[in-house]
């Protein structure tokens, strides 16, 4: 019988060690002790997870390699100077991104603002690094969302907004 358990508990262990591996996001949905309900890459320390939601492998465009050498040189260089930062959400994109024109037309289509950053340009790609952006466009970073990717069920949950409605 211990045996079973330590067999589980091993098959446990991988399983989570896999999921990091793969790059796997966990966003928590939880409700305050004020009803407040809030979106975090952490789990609540007071109050509630009413929700655990995961996001993985969304469909993204990979940068050019002209684009992952120019992220690599803004990594290891000097700091750029911060672009003018707005409230809210920011999304990271590009004009040859399809999955970035998809998530742009979701979020207009339920009128939620955004600060577009465009990748190609020295200031987006700078605040696309320091914003920890790595794999793909679309990035949509705000202070209790990161989605990486565009799926309108993914940015619908993580964004609190109905599929296919406002």
């Amino acid at each position: 019988m211990r045996r079973w358990g330590v067999l589980a508990f091993l098959a446990c262990m991988l399983a989570a060690g896999a999921a990091l591996a793969q790059g796997r996001d966990t966003v928590y949905r939880s409700v305050g002790p004020d009803g407040r309900i809030t979106y975090s890459q952490v789990p609540p320390a007071e109050g509630r997870t009413d929700r655990k939601l995961e996001f993985e492998h969304l469909p993204a465009t990979p940068l050019p390699a002209y684009l992952r050498a120019f992220r690599d040189d803004l990594a290891r260089g000097p700091a750029v100077p911060r672009a003018s930062a707005t409230a809210g959400l920011q999304l990271f994109s590009a004009s040859w991104c399809v999955y970035c024109r998809q998530a742009k037309a979701w979020l207009a289509a339920r009128g939620v603002g955004y600060q577009e950053l465009d990748i190609d340009s020295p200031g987006g790609m700078a605040e696309f690094v320091r914003a920890g952006g790595k794999g793909g466009v679309p990035l949509l970073v705000g202070a209790q969302v990161r989605l990486q990717g565009f799926s309108e069920s993914a940015y619908g949950a993580a964004l609190g907004a109905p599929p296919g409605g406002r």
